[in-house]
């Protein structure tokens, strides 16, 4: 594979999990009253409180949009989406485990972000390794 393909490999596994995050987000932002109930919320706290949410999605993916860019370049920014993600993975599960019985909805909502994340961290993690510089010369990277 030449440095411009694994170039272009790299962006398109990171920017597909920067849009997907990002699509999140902004159904978050717009549509909250769709979702609050999976987080056994409602009405006027559940929407802002979703907003939020989608805010800070919006927030955490400032790394992933600049990895993105030039994975090269900026590889500490690929390397903190991976941390975030990893994050996002160990803390829900986290709150998962530590749900007492009976937040069936919620629960599952748990585990869809859950199973999210863990997605996004294997395919961040693709690419990384795609990207390494053990794999990666310089010249190939600009020679293609």
């Amino acid at each position: 594979m030449t440095g411009n393909m694994r170039l272009w490999l790299v962006r398109l596994l990171v920017g597909a999990v920067f849009l997907v995050n990002v699509q999140c987000a902004t159904l978050f932002l717009f549509w909250p009253a769709n979702y609050a109930p999976a987080f056994e919320l409602s009405g006027v706290v559940g929407e802002a409180t979703l907003r939020g949410i989608g805010v800070l999605f919006l927030m955490w993916n400032v790394p992933y949009a600049i990895a993105c860019f030039d994975p090269y370049k900026y590889r500490l920014s690929h390397y903190e989406a991976i941390a975030m993600q990893a994050i996002g993975v160990v803390g829900e599960s986290l709150i998962l485990w530590r749900l007492p019985a009976g937040h069936t909805v919620l629960a599952a909502s748990l585990s869809r972000f859950i199973a999210f994340d863990a997605a996004g961290l294997a395919v961040l993690a693709l690419a990384a390794w795609i990207a390494c510089p053990a794999l990666v010369t310089r010249g190939s990277v600009t020679g293609g």
